[in-house]
C-alpha cells in the first residue's frame, strides 16, 4: 500500500531533480519534451518491476553540453548513445560486466562512487558557502535524528530553499530556451561520433553504478540492462524532439516503504511540472547547493562505508589490489574506467603471482 512516505520520498526527489535542471536549460536543452522521457521511465520502472527511477543528472548533461559544439550536435549525440544503450541493455551485456566483475570489485567502484557524491557534496559548500552549510548542516543532523534519508532531503532542501529566500541580492534569473516540440533529424560528424561514445562510456558506469546503489537502498533487486533500456530509450525519446537526457539517478525514493511507486510518483510529478512549463519558475527558488546534505549522507554514509568493507572482506591480495584500482580509478575519472581497470587487474593477477 503506497504510504506518505513514498509522496514524501517522491517530492524529495523531484526537488532534487529540479535543481539538476538548470543545467540542462543552460545547454539549450528544451523542457516540454523531456516530459517524454519521464513517462517513457515510468513505464520501464512499471513493466521490468524496477525501483530505479530516471532524472536530470549532472554527469551526463555535461558532457553532452561540452563536447556538442552545437545544439543540434549536443542532441544528436543524446539521441545516438540512447539508442546505442538501449541495445547494449537489451543484448543482455551489461548484467555480464558486472557479474564478470565480480562482488569485491563492483563493491570497490560503488566506494568509490560513495566518494565522488561526498566530494560533490563538499564542493558544493565551497562554492556557496551560506547555503551549502545550511544545506549540509541540516542534512547531517536530519539524518542523525530520523535516521531516514526522505526527511534529510526534504529538511535540507527546505532549509537552504528558505534561506536563499531570504538572502538578498540572490535571486536567479528566468532562462531563455525554445521550449516546445521540435523534431530533431540526428546529424553525423566526427565529433558526434566520439561525443556518442563518451556519452555511452559515463552511461555504463552510471547505470551499473547508480543502479547499484538504488538497490542497496531499497532491498529491490536491480537489473541493469533492464534500467539500460528504458533509461536509453527515455534519453532517445526527449532529444528526438529537442529535450535533455535523462538518466539513472540516485534518489530518496529509494529509502520509501514502497521504493517502486515512489519512483514513479516523483516522475509523474515530473512530467506534469515539465508538461505545464513551470519548472522554470520552481527553479528560480531552489539554489543548487540545497542537495548538498542529501549527497553527503548518501555518498558517506549511505554508499562509501558498506561497500568498502565488502571490496575487501576474506578478499585474496590479487583481489584487494584489483578492488583499490577499481576504486581510485572510479574516484579520479568515472564508474565504467573503474570497473574496466579492476577486471583488467583481476585478470593479471594469477600471471603475476597475486592469486
Amino acid at each position: 500500500m503506497i504510504t506518505i512516505h513514498d509522496f514524501l520520498a517522491a517530492l524529495g526527489g523531484v526537488l532534487n531533480g529540479a535543481t539538476q535542471s538548470v543545467m540542462a536549460m543552460t545547454f539549450g536543452f528544451a523542457m516540454l519534451p523531456s516530459a517524454l522521457a519521464y513517462l517513457v521511465g515510468i513505464a520501464g520502472c512499471v513493466v521490468f518491476n524496477s525501483a530505479v527511477p530516471i532524472s536530470f543528472q549532472a554527469e551526463t548533461m555535461a558532457m553532452a553540453g561540452t563536447m556538442g559544439k552545437t545544439r543540434n550536435e549536443r542532441l544528436s549525440m543524446v539521441i545516438l548513445a540512447g539508442i546505442g544503450m538501449s541495445v547494449l541493455g537489451a543484448l543482455g551485456l551489461l548484467e555480464g560486466i558486472v557479474k564478470f566483475a565480480g562482488g569485491h570489485v563492483t563493491a570497490a567502484m560503488m566506494a568509490g562512487v560513495g566518494l565522488i557524491l561526498a566530494k560533490i557534496s563538499v564542493d558544493m559548500v565551497r562554492g556557496d558557502h551560506k547555503l551549502g552549510s545550511i544545506s549540509m548542516g541540516v542534512g547531517i543532523l536530519s539524518y542523525l535524528i530520523t535516521r531516514d534519508l526522505v526527511y534529510t532531503c526534504l529538511f535540507s532542501i527546505a532549509a537552504s530553499s528558505i534561506a536563499y529566500h531570504f538572502s538578498k541580492g540572490n535571486a536567479v534569473k528566468n532562462i531563455e530556451i525554445e521550449d516546445r516540440f521540435s523534431f530533431q533529424l540526428p546529424a553525423f560528424s566526427a565529433n558526434i561520433l566520439r561525443g556518442t561514445l563518451a556519452l555511452m562510456c559515463i552511461t555504463i558506469g552510471g547505470n551499473i553504478a547508480f543502479g547499484q546503489v538504488s538497490g542497496a537502498i531499497s532491498g529491490v533487486d536491480v537489473n541493469v540492462d533492464h534500467i539500460s533500456i528504458y533509461s536509453g530509450l527515455a534519453d532517445a525519446a526527449s532529444s528526438l524532439f529537442g529535450g535533455s537526457p535523462i538518466s539513472v539517478v540516485i534518489s530518496p525514493t529509494a529509502a520509501a516503504p514502497n521504493a517502486k511507486w515512489a519512483a514513479v510518483i516523483m516522475m509523474a510529478i515530473m512530467a506534469l511540472i515539465l508538461l505545464s512549463r513551470q519548472l522554470p519558475k520552481i527553479v528560480r527558488y531552489i539554489p543548487s547547493s540545497a542537495v548538498a546534505g542529501t549527497l553527503f549522507i548518501l555518498g558517506a554514509v549511505l554508499t562509501l562505508p558498506s561497500n568498502l568493507q565488502a571490496a575487501y572482506a576474506d578478499a585474496a591480495p590479487g583481489t584487494a589490489l584489483a578492488s583499490s584500482v577499481a576504486l581510485t580509478v572510479t574516484v579520479f575519472t568515472d564508474p565504467f574506467f573503474g570497473l574496466a581497470a579492476g577486471i583488467l587487474v583481476n585478470l593479471l593477477a594469477v600471471p603475476l603471482g597475486l592469486g
